[in-house]
């Protein structure tokens, strides 16, 4: 399968303010705004659908659960996208000029490795946790590492 194969994918999550949800999605992160009602947002993440959806009562506290990978407290579960590599970048450099507060700063993992990757996580205002990452070489995507 090539990149010009793949299908959008589609996931729900929950938020517990719809109006922190549309600043975060829509300004912050700058993401289309598709259909809304009352209880739930669209959002175009880079040509994929994903929709904030509200859950009152919800605390942040619900999603602490972290597994250890190439040395850094990796947040699960999570979401996000993988980009190009300029992308990547251009998008990073966007989210700290906007004070992202980020679980995993910008960083190379697996460095000189197979699958070598450019990844950030960073929360939005519900606890949900966000990844983006980035291969030079996205064939690396599903590598394996050498036995």
């Amino acid at each position: 399968m090539t990149a010009a194969d793949l299908t959008p994918f589609h996931i729900a999550f929950p938020v517990h303010d719809l109006d922190a949800a549309r600043r975060f999605y829509g300004e912050t992160l700058a993401l289309p705004q598709g259909r809304s009602s009352d209880t739930w947002i669209d959002y175009d993440l880079f040509g994929h659908q994903i929709v904030a959806h509200l859950k009152p009562g919800m605390a942040g506290a619900e999603r602490n659960h972290h597994n250890p990978v190439d040395g850094h407290d990796v947040p699960v579960p999570h979401f996000g996208v993988v980009l190009d590599w300029d992308r990547f970048h251009t998008f990073a450099a966007r989210l700290k000029d906007a004070g992202i507060a980020f679980v995993i700063e910008p960083y190379i993992r697996f460095a000189g490795q197979p699958g070598e990757q450019a990844t950030m996580f960073f929360l939005d205002p519900s606890g949900n946790a966000l990844e983006f990452k980035a291969f030079k070489d996205r064939n690396q995507l599903f590598a394996t590492t050498l036995a």
